[in-house]
Order: C-alpha cells, then sequence, then structure tokens
C-alpha cells in the first residue's frame, strides 16, 4: 500500500512539475503583454518555450526573410490530435480532392495569421497570449479542432518598427500625437525588407515570404483564416462579416458564417463594453489580399483590424479623449482569436461538410484557359502556377474558340502546343479569379484594384473556354546546351522578355560589349526583329576567352544563340550599321526617402536586385540636391507625392543634366512634377469643368461617396496601341494592355515620341468611372520627351506596381538601356 502510494505521489509531482515548468507570456518575458514589444527573436524563444513544455503545441520553421529572421508556425490540439496530426492534415486534404481518397475528415482547421504589417504590432503580442490562453483554459475546443498560428509574417518590417520605436519612445511613455514615438520615419515598418506589402502579395508570391509560406498554407488548407491587423487610431475593431463588393464565387455558407463568427465576437465586445463595427471598407474582392487569397481557397477568410498601427506605441491620446494603449489592442486580438477557435470547434463537421462542396466546380462558365506566346512568358506563368499549386497542361489541339483576350470578344486561337489551365481541378474557383476576363462588380467603391487578368499581366494571347480543353501532362522548357564558334563574327539573340534583358545585363556587367540593333534584319537564313541583341568579335577582340564567357552566361539564362558566321545580313542591317548600337554599362540611381512612394522604390528595388540582376544607387531625397548627377547616366524617380517638394532650382538641375545626356524616367505620380514646366512637353488633361448650378450642390450627403465614383479609375485594365518602331517598346507589338491605377491623364506629347497612348480608350476589365474614361481620349501612357541630348521618360501608368504585371517590365529596361541610345560611354 505505501508502495503505491509512493508510485502515486511521484506520479502527481512529476505532473505538476511539468506543468509548472510551461510559462505565461509574462513569466517568461518579464513583463505583462503590453507593456513592452517584444522584439522578433524574443517571440521565436517564448514559441520554442512553449513547445519544448507541452505536449499540444508542435513548433516548426518554414523559412527565412531577406535579413536572414525566421519564418515559423505552431500547430496546437488535443495531445491525441498532434500524436496523428499527419492522418489529420491528409484526412482533410482528401476532403477538398488534393489528396486522393474517401476524407473521413471531422476536424476543423484554422490558420492565424499575425503581423504582417510589421508596424501593426499588436498581433504578434496577442499571438503570444492566444497560444497560451488555448492550451492552459481553451483545451476543450483543441479536441476536435487544429489551429495553426504564424506569429510574425513579416518578421523585418515588425522588427525595423519595434527597434526604431524602442530608440524613440519615452520613459514613461507619452500619449501626445505629436511625439516622437508616433510619428515613424519613412518608409516605415509596414513593409517587408523590399518595402512590398505581403498582404498583397497572396496571390503573386513575388516575395521570399509569401513563397515560403504558401508552402505550408497548401500543406494545409485551412477551413477559417484570420489575417489580423490595425488600422487608424481613432477606429476602434473591425471585424467579419466583410463589405460588399463580394466576388461572385463565394459561397453563401461563406458569406453566413462570416457573420456567425462575427456574432460571436459581439457578444464578447459587448460585455467588456469594447466598441467595433463591420461590414464596412474591407470587402473581399482582390484576390491577393490575406482574407481574400483564403476564401477563393475554400476558407472563410477573414480581416481583424484593432485601432492602433503604428502611432499608436504603447499608448496614445485619440481624438476622442480615449488612451488606447497596446495592452487594450493585444487584449482585444486575443478576444478574437479566441472566439473564431471557438466558433470553429461548435461547428467543426459542418465546415467540413461545406469546405467540400466548394470544390465542387461544375458549374463554372469558363472550363479552359488555352494560352500562347513566348516561351519565357508561358515559362513565368506556370512558375507561379507551380507556386500556387494549380494544374496545367499543353494541348495538340489546332484551334480553339472562345472568349478572346486580346480582341475582348469571341475568337478563336490557333493552340497546338498552348498551356492549358482548367477549372475541373479542386483550386478550379480561383483559376476562374486568376484568369477571368473582367470580375463581377456589385459596388464599384472597393479597397484595391478591380482587374488583373493573368492573360494580361503576362501579356499572352488567350481563349476562354466553355468546353474543357484536352492536355498532355506537361512539357517541360528544352535545356539550352550552346556551343562556341570561334570563327563565327559573333552571336545573336532575339529580345522579348525580362529573362533576355537579364542575359544582356549579365553579359554587360562582364565586361562583354553587346550591340541592340534598331532595324529588322536576317542573317544565316534566320530572321530577327528590332531589339535583337548582337555579340560581335570585332567588339571584344580583347577580351581573354571571349566565345566561353558568351556561352557560359547564354547557358546559365537558357538563352539560344545563334550563330552568325558573317556580320553581312541577308536582308536588313549589318553588323557595323549605325542602326547596330554598343548598349552602355549604364549607372542608374534612383530616388528614395520623404515624398517618394515606399512601395514604388521598394518594387524598383526588388526588380533591379532579384530579377535584373543589376546594380543601382539608391539616393535619398535628403541630400538629393547636394548630389553630382554628372555620375550617372539614369535617374529614376518612383511613384509618389512630388507635389511641391521639387523645387524650381532642383529642377532646372534636373533639366541641365538631362540637356547634357542624361536620362530622366517618372513613374506614375512622379510624371506630374513635370506637367507644365517649360521645355518638358508635357501638358496634364483637365476635365471639362462642370456646369455651375446656380442654386448649389444638392447631391444628399449620402451620396456624395458613390456620385464621386464617376471620377474615379480603380485599377482596371486599357487597351493601349503602341509605337513598335520606338526602342523603349522593342519585344512589343502594336497593342499593350496596361493596368491603369488612377485618373491621371497627359496630352500627347506635341514634339516627343508617344511610345504608348490611348485615343479612345478601351476598358477591357475593371471599373472606370464615366468621366474619367472621358477625360482619357488621346492621352499618353508611356513617352519620350528629347531635351538637348538627354531625355525624359514619362511612364504614365506604372508597370512594376505589386510586380506582378510581367509584360510591362520590359518598357522599363528598354527605357534604360535602348531608348535615345547615341553615344557609347567608354
Amino acid at each position: 500500500m505505501k508502495k503505491l502510494f509512493f508510485t502515486l505521489f511521484v506520479a502527481t509531482t512529476c505532473i505538476t512539475y511539468a506543468q509548472n515548468k510551461l510559462q505565461s507570456p509574462e513569466e517568461f518575458l518579464g513583463y505583462k503583454i503590453g507593456d513592452q514589444f517584444t522584439r522578433h527573436s524574443d517571440v521565436i524563444q517564448y514559441f520554442k518555450h512553449v513547445a519544448n513544455n507541452s505536449k499540444m503545441v508542435s513548433y516548426k520553421t518554414y523559412g527565412k526573410t531577406n535579413e536572414r529572421r525566421p519564418l515559423t508556425y505552431a500547430i496546437v490540439s488535443s495531445e491525441e490530435n498532434i500524436n496523428t496530426i499527419e492522418n489529420i492534415r491528409l484526412e482533410h486534404l482528401k476532403n477538398a480532392g488534393i489528396v486522393e481518397g474517401t476524407a473521413t475528415s471531422k476536424k476543423a482547421i484554422v490558420w492565424l495569421s499575425y503581423n504582417v504589417h510589421g508596424n501593426e504590432a499588436s498581433s504578434t503580442e496577442a499571438a503570444m497570449k492566444t497560444i497560451h490562453e488555448l492550451i492552459t483554459k481553451k483545451e476543450s475546443w483543441l479536441e476536435n479542432t487544429v489551429v495553426i498560428i504564424d506569429p510574425c509574417i513579416n518578421p523585418d518590417g515588425r522588427d525595423r518598427y519595434v527597434n526604431w520605436y524602442n530608440q524613440v519612445k519615452a520613459t514613461p511613455y507619452n500619449t501626445d500625437q505629436n511625439a516622437t514615438e508616433h510619428n515613424e520615419p519613412w518608409p516605415g515598418g509596414r513593409p517587408n525588407h523590399y518595402l512590398f506589402d505581403l498582404n498583397r502579395d497572396w496571390a503573386w508570391a513575388t516575395q521570399i515570404e509569401s513563397q515560403q509560406r504558401l508552402k505550408i498554407y497548401n500543406q494545409w488548407m485551412p477551413h477559417i483564416h484570420v489575417d489580423f491587423h490595425e488600422q487608424g487610431i481613432n477606429e476602434p475593431y473591425y471585424f467579419a462579416p466583410a463589405a460588399e463588393p463580394f466576388h461572385e464565387i463565394i459561397t453563401p455558407w461563406q458569406r453566413d458564417f462570416q457573420t456567425q463568427i462575427g456574432k460571436n465576437h459581439a457578444k464578447y465586445f459587448d460585455k467588456e463594453g469594447w466598441l467595433f463595427f463591420t461590414r464596412e471598407r474591407f470587402d473581399l474582392l482582390y484576390p491577393s489580399y490575406g482574407d481574400t487569397y483564403p476564401t477563393f481557397m475554400g476558407a472563410i477568410g477573414m480581416t481583424y483590424e484593432q485601432a492602433g498601427h503604428g502611432r499608436a506605441g504603447l499608448g496614445i491620446q485619440t481624438d476622442e479623449g480615449y488612451v488606447l494603449t497596446l495592452k487594450d489592442r493585444a487584449l482585444h486580438h486575443t478576444a478574437t482569436g479566441l472566439s473564431t477557435v471557438e466558433m470553429s470547434s461548435k461547428n467543426a463537421l459542418k465546415l467540413n461538410e461545406e469546405f467540400k462542396k466548394f470544390f465542387i466546380n461544375t458549374d463554372l462558365k469558363y472550363k479552359s484557359y488555352v494560352l500562347n506566346g513566348p516561351k519565357d512568358k508561358i515559362k513565368a506563368l506556370t512558375t507561379l502556377l507551380d507556386k500556387q499549386e494549380i494544374k496545367y497542361g499543353f494541348t495538340k489541339t489546332p484551334k480553339v474558340t472562345g472568349y478572346n483576350f486580346r480582341e475582348n470578344k469571341q475568337g478563336s486561337i490557333n493552340a497546338n502546343g498552348a498551356l492549358v489551365v482548367s477549372t475541373n481541378q479542386p483550386k478550379g474557383k480561383m483559376v476562374k479569379v486568376l484568369f477571368e476576363p473582367d470580375a463581377k462588380l456589385s459596388n464599384p467603391l472597393t479597397y484595391d484594384i478591380t482587374a488583373w487578368s493573368i492573360p494580361h499581366a503576362y501579356g499572352l494571347e488567350a481563349i476562354a473556354s466553355t468546353s474543357l480543353v484536352a492536355t498532355n501532362q506537361s512539357k517541360q522548357q528544352e535545356p539550352i546546351a550552346n556551343i562556341a564558334n570561334a570563327s563565327g563574327a559573333g552571336y545573336i539573340t532575339k529580345w522579348n522578355s525580362i529573362n533576355d534583358a537579364a542575359f544582356m545585363a549579365d553579359l554587360v556587367q562582364n565586361s562583354i560589349r553587346v550591340r541592340f540593333s534598331e532595324k529588322n534584319f536576317s542573317n544565316n537564313g534566320d530572321d530577327f526583329k528590332k531589339g535583337s541583341l548582337i555579340i560581335t568579335k570585332s567588339d571584344n577582340i580583347s577580351t581573354k576567352d571571349y566565345d566561353k564567357i558568351v556561352i557560359k552566361i547564354a547557358n546559365k539564362h537558357h538563352r539560344k544563340l545563334f550563330t552568325a558566321t558573317s556580320s553581312f545580313a541577308s536582308k536588313g542591317v549589318d553588323f557595323g550599321s549605325p542602326e547596330v548600337k554598343l548598349i552602355n554599362k549604364q549607372r542608374i540611381a534612383i530616388l528614395k526617402g520623404d515624398y517618394v512612394s515606399s512601395l514604388s522604390y521598394g518594387e524598383l528595388w526588388h526588380f533591379f536586385e532579384q530579377q535584373l540582376n543589376y546594380p543601382i544607387t539608391s539616393i535619398d531625397s535628403q541630400y538629393f540636391n547636394k548630389v553630382n548627377l554628372n555620375s550617372y547616366d539614369v535617374l529614376i524617380l518612383p511613384n509618389g507625392s512630388y507635389r511641391g517638394e521639387i523645387s524650381a532650382s532642383t529642377l532646372n538641375k534636373l533639366k541641365k543634366w538631362v540637356q547634357q545626356g542624361g536620362k530622366l524616367i517618372a513613374m506614375a505620380g512622379a510624371v506630374g512634377t513635370f506637367a507644365g514646366k517649360e521645355g518638358f512637353d508635357l501638358i496634364k488633361n483637365k476635365p471639362k469643368p462642370k456646369k455651375k448650378d446656380s442654386i448649389g450642390n444638392l447631391t444628399p450627403y449620402d451620396q456624395r461617396e458613390r456620385e464621386n465614383v464617376k471620377d474615379l479609375i480603380t485599377g482596371s485594365i486599357f487597351k493601349t496601341k503602341v509605337d513598335p518602331s520606338h526602342p523603349m517598346a522593342f519585344g512589343y507589338d502594336d497593342t499593350y494592355f496596361s493596368l491603369k491605377l488612377n485618373n491621371n491623364s497627359y496630352k500627347l506629347l506635341k514634339k516627343g515620341y508617344n511610345i504608348a497612348y490611348m485615343q479612345s480608350p478601351e476598358n477591357v476589365s475593371g471599373f472606370s468611372g464615366k468621366t474619367a474614361l472621358k477625360n482619357l481620349n488621346n492621352s499618353l501612357v508611356f513617352g519620350e520627351a528629347r531635351i538637348g541630348k538627354g531625355s525624359v521618360i514619362y511612364m504614365v501608368d506604372n508597370p512594376m506596381f505589386r510586380s506582378f504585371w510581367e509584360n510591362g517590365k520590359l518598357f522599363l529596361v528598354n527605357a534604360i538601356f535602348f531608348t535615345n541610345n547615341n553615344k557609347f560611354r567608354l
């Protein structure tokens, strides 16, 4: 009996000891949640601590950021579920048809994503509190629920914000809105390392964080996904249901369950006397958000927005006289996170039942999207599809008829060898969303762009077919194996894509002299269009192992080289023609800092470093006036709010530099800096003034916002005319589909070159107000104004936007390396 008592005593003591080892966030960190901002490394350590001391948590790393911070996630459930977690995951995927077999899944899968915007930092604090609450107080919910917690999607942005705040905050913290700690410097903590907004990157996966996260997301495909955010300091808390417009593929169940969850949140908020609002601002249309992307993948995707943002710090006085604290913000996020898990647990069987129904795609109008175009562009698209684990194939069908994207009407294309992406697959609804010609809008007042159609974004000829187009499995791109020809006059390669541009950039940086042709020509029986690259023996006669270097770089970039046995053309220009020009190793500077859009700068920074692999010099606006621009050949002004920021003396400095041979590229908002200024050949299109009403404006108060949509363009796709003979348009034909983000409109250049433009604007997708549309008549999209020896390039539409408009990027490369290239710099 004594032995039995001793055994029970030891067992009980061990259990108590094990439980005591698990610490709360306060015990582990040494301060209460909300008293300080926690550095990312300490957050990681706390989650490791929880996993090491609880059999209900499995904690893993899924990648690293650009600044080498770990990206992590915790799987939280009952001990029994954790022990069979792989089986639970596979059963869940069977329910969606992603894994073959009969599903018996009865568990709810919930994914909670925190801190996608680095300076919306209260949610990561809440993540620590939430995981501790789940495993110590809410264990019963976890018996039929698996909760995945990503404590910080954007560690680089979070630490940028937290480190700055910890450096400048007062002790005790200052609640005055004017205090330094409530006013972040440029670029702020919101974006990631490359200053991308990760909450707009789910569908395009241009960033390393998104790419690595999607691998894990696709392994789980949760029933519920919550994206935790913060908003202005005077707006208390927002949660589901979302605002209109809802995309048409969203099911009645997805709509209804959002409302059910929102009502459950309201119960807790009402009990505590916390204010909230629903059904406003945050719609479910654009597919690349942390709420829409999961929704189009079958989940109940939701955004939760807490008042605060980067301004709030540890505490701030709101306009209504309240002090908003980090402690309160974290508490609110914890409450909605737990409430979400509670509702998921209560409705686990229904979630599984409706999830299965979502992946039945028989009622979709278009069954297949058939795409033709240059191999590089097709490869770029299949790379995106691979990231999203969307299936595709290639067809041998000679002709396919359906909706023709290029012509914006019924038509047909030669489809033999074309890429086919069909909707008869589990992710068929996402295929529809990404490829659809024009998303239906129940309300033009949206939170983001209203058009994104992949065929236009990738510059591909496409047909949407109501019939299922047969395919074979896949077609792998054949490896390129060029062979040196030391006896030849040189090598030629075609110019169609960013891959060609990266090849050219690599050659130039390896001191290989490269030419491009401004005329069409034929050599040795092959035809070459304008922009084709020519690498001659004569230009590289002093370069040791010239042939080996060229071949090595060409094979690295998978570029097919055409060997020219002679520089004598069978038709068109010879290699020594004045129309075949050497490419400069351009010295490129880009403006950054105050009044420059951090997102636009980041898009360019990422493009040059990660896609073109070409060096740039970033110059901050604070010391820009002191910089000697003669050290650079090209200066790029990203999108931004330049009004009044470029002084007359700075403008004169820029003009003189251009006159001496400099190349200035103004993008989007930067273009307006030069409108109406002498010598810049740029005039803004102004809408016709409205007739004055002698009585006054009688538009009702509650209709003013809707009335103003007539003046708006909310991210729409327009068909534009192109001058393909201009060097900036090499690699394009006479039509380009441009993503227009606003109603900015400029007259066609009088003396300069109108490279892409609209005469009678053709809006093929997305919303454009009637007044804004009329104002686009005879308007500039891309243009070049010559000033002295140099040029100013106007890019009214930003082809680098979020780095997903692949077909526009070559315009920028052409502007840098080809446009007004009359003199080679030694």
